[in-house]
């Protein structure tokens, strides 16, 4: 996916329990496909769900599936040789959602020689060999960071106008690799400098160069509006803890924003101690990105404001979907398969509920 938004972020922000539908199955037979999943990884229970709707999409289309990942999301090496070995099964199509593209092109380029479509999904294979991925199946990450930014910056309005000095917001990213989690910090980025400078305010960019130098939004050197970048040296949950405590314990903080499950819960980790989330004038605004048990009960309990979560169920059954399509040469594109906004009032309609993993 690439950050042009495939939809506004008003339709990010719909309801996606009928985008599925969208992709009506053909009358085509697929019963003597095999389709082979590599996805970023096992440790998120987001990609336990990506594989739940992928299970049910097989089941209901007849194919088989082969689902896999690396243990973590920095085990590059571990994903490129599910990738090779996914090739030598010789499947009807594969699945990606490549940790990093380059160190996927080899086998890449393999598959493309060997005929084997490719379908992205969750960040996709962004900057993959012209002709390699035939569509992909995700969401649209920059307008769904914008969709956190515009409901932060209704809470954060008045504080940032009221402030005498500076004040801060923190962005914690898993990394500055994967399109997905990038774009999502860059739309937060960018949608939260537009807002502020509409309101009379400057912004200084501060931390990870890639999502300074990537950011569209105008940063000077004394800029009253600070939005700092952290992202942890490896994707690990003490490191981001150790972000989240650095920036909690900074005398200007107003709001962080976590842009995946892992910075999620690694801003409740960091918080533990020393209870500074919350919803009131002097605590800190929490943000997150993405579901599970630790993020619902942090937005449950007013911890956190809210967060963004996507339709992993959903998106394991358009990329299964769209897998058997190319197997059999029919026409694919592009899926765009959604975002939504919950809080603790209304994670529990059955929109929103249906979208929220465990």
């Amino acid at each position: 996916m690439t950050r042009k938004k495939l939809m506004s972020v008003a339709l990010c922000a719909a309801m996606v329990g009928t985008m599925v539908g969208a992709t009506s199955v053909s009358a085509a037979d697929y019963s003597d496909l095999s389709i082979e999943i590599v996805s970023k990884g096992f440790q998120h229970q987001y990609w336990q769900a990506v594989k739940k709707g992928a299970e049910l999409k097989a089941e209901e289309l007849g194919c088989k599936i082969n689902f896999v990942g690396p243990n973590s999301e920095s085990d590059y090496a571990d994903q490129v040789q599910m990738l090779n070995n996914a090739i030598n099964a010789k499947p009807g199509a594969i699945a990606l959602a490549a940790l990093d593209t380059q160190s996927c092109l080899d086998a890449i380029n393999t598959a493309m020689g060997e005929g084997i479509p490719i379908i992205g999904f969750d960040s996709g294979v962004p900057d993959a060999p012209e002709g390699s991925v035939v569509a992909n199946a995700s969401t649209d990450n920059y307008a769904a960071g914008e969709l956190a930014a515009e409901k932060a910056y209704e809470v954060l309005k008045d504080r940032i106008a009221n402030a005498e000095g500076t004040v801060r917001i923190g962005v914690m990213g898993q990394d500055a690799v994967s399109e997905s989690v990038v774009n999502r910090g860059l739309g937060f980025i960018d949608k939260i400098g537009e807002l502020a400078i509409a309101d009379g305010k400057t912004i200084k960019l501060e931390g990870n160069d890639r999502y300074v130098n990537d950011a569209k939004v105008e940063s000077t050197d004394d800029g009253n509006v600070v939005i700092e970048t952290l992202v942890p040296s490896q994707v690990t949950s003490e490191l981001s803890s150790i972000d989240c405590q650095t920036l909690l314990n900074k005398d200007d903080i107003i709001c962080i924003y976590g842009s995946n499950q892992h910075s999620g819960e690694a801003m409740v980790t960091g918080n533990e101690n020393l209870m500074k989330f919350g919803q009131g004038e002097d605590q800190v605004l929490g943000v997150a990105f993405d579901s599970g048990a630790v993020i619902k009960a942090a937005v449950a309990d007013g911890t956190f404001l809210g967060a963004i979560t996507q339709a992993p169920v959903a998106m394991g059954q358009t990329v299964v979907e769209l897998a058997c399509k190319a197997a059999k040469g029919e026409e694919v594109a592009d899926v765009d398969t959604g975002c939504q906004w919950y809080t603790a009032d209304n994670m529990e309609d059955p929109e929103i509920a249906q979208n929220l993993y465990d």
